[in-house]
């Protein structure tokens, strides 16, 4: 059974229930003064403590979408299979696979036409040399006679560490959210390209094209926009794209949005920090090197480069959120011809409802930055 299974989360639970009840029964015929007693206490304390362990980190790992599989959870690398066509004109020799398709959990999703589609494809970068899995959500308007010769405008949307891209779909709802905003007038039709930003599982590169590792933002920056125009109906200039994410996925958007403003007019960061995070989980990010180490610290770039003619948005909490500080300071920072926006709530911790709160006013606001052509 898989790690989000809801028939394993209920064998977990009714498991803890019996353990439970089997430790209250048993406990009188197991209060002597032998061996044989004290080894059955301990092991039914040790046993219902487990399950009961278990079936917590179940519940928390189903509502936030931490871990999407024993593999993810345990930091094995999930290898696609992935058919190669040497045909020419072919996915393949664009460096996207289609591996998939879903339907999106809209009114009329079974019919693209009425709920759009999701295609999970397999991403290869030309530069970087790096693979990574992602899902396209491409909205109902991209399949309609009316729409056939219009191109999209398309955000690419990051999960945070160590999320996995299922998130963005289950836990934080962004094709239902994009297609509720613009059946509401709020927004318009968008292509979403929804994947980790940890693209060397279970290594956390934060977005750095790390000397003799995984060159992670020539990636996003130049890889995966070049693939997903080459084969979808997205223009090829900064105005037709945005980058987006929460907690790493938010650091990353605003740092490849403030890097690279002739490939990204808008960029958004959902509680993001403002620095590269170094710590087991990263592994040495900078060689020594402390240009690469300044250029990743936010803050030091607005005040030592250029500032880019390109939009950013910055959400916070007044009370929950570690960030709220260095958020203002962000936004201090940043002047003409950049411009910058910000979401602050009252209230609201670094998780998945806050982000949900956050998420239908981003896609407008990255809506109105962008343009179809």
């Amino acid at each position: 059974m898989g790690l989000t299974s809801k028939t394993f989360l209920a064998a977990a639970i009714v498991l803890a229930v019996v353990f439970f009840a089997a430790t209250v029964w048993l406990w009188p015929r197991l209060a002597r003064r032998s061996v044989s007693a004290v080894f059955g206490r301990v092991g039914l304390l040790l046993a219902t403590q487990l399950t009961v362990f278990v079936s917590v980190g179940l519940v928390a790992n189903n509502s936030f979408l931490f871990y999407g599989s024993w593999a993810d959870l345990f930091g094995q690398k999930q290898d696609l299979g992935v058919v190669t066509d040497r045909a020419a004109g072919t996915l393949a020799s664009k460096n996207i696979v289609r591996v998939g398709i879903q339907r999106p959990d809209v009114p009329g999703g079974a019919r693209p036409t009425m709920g759009g589609r999701i295609d999970k494809v397999v991403i290869a970068g030309r530069k970087s040399k790096i693979e990574s899995s992602a899902y396209v959500y491409l909205p109902p308007e991209y399949f309609q006679a009316a729409f056939a010769r219009r191109k999209f405008p398309a955000v690419v949307v990051l999960t945070g560490y160590p999320g996995v891209a299922e998130n963005l779909l289950k836990g934080l709802h962004y094709p239902r959210t994009a297609h509720e905003r613009v059946k509401a007038g709020r927004a318009q039709p968008m292509i979403l390209v929804m994947l980790r930003p940890t693209v060397a599982p279970p290594r956390d590169t934060e977005c750095v094209d790390i000397k003799g590792g995984p060159k992670t933002e020539t990636f996003f920056a130049e890889d995966l926009p070049r693939a997903i125009s080459d084969t979808y109906r997205v223009g090829k200039l900064a105005r037709n794209w945005g980058i987006m994410g929460n907690s790493t996925g938010g650091y990353c958007a605003l740092k490849i949005g403030l890097h690279h403003p002739d490939r990204f007019a808008a960029s958004a960061g959902l509680s993001a920090y403002y620095k590269a995070a170094e710590d087991p989980t990263t592994g040495d990010l900078f060689h020594g090197d402390q240009g690469a180490r300044d250029r990743s610290d936010l803050m030091w770039s607005l005040d030592n480069l250029p500032q880019p003619d390109s939009s950013f948005l910055v959400t916070t909490s007044k009370r929950g959120e570690g960030n709220y500080h260095t958020t203002q300071q962000f936004i201090a920072k940043v002047k003409p011809p950049a411009q910058v926006s910000s979401i602050v709530l009252d209230s609201g911790g670094h998780n998945f409802n806050t982000w949900r709160r956050e998420i239908p006013s981003a896609l407008d606001w990255m809506s109105s930055r962008l343009s179809e052509n």
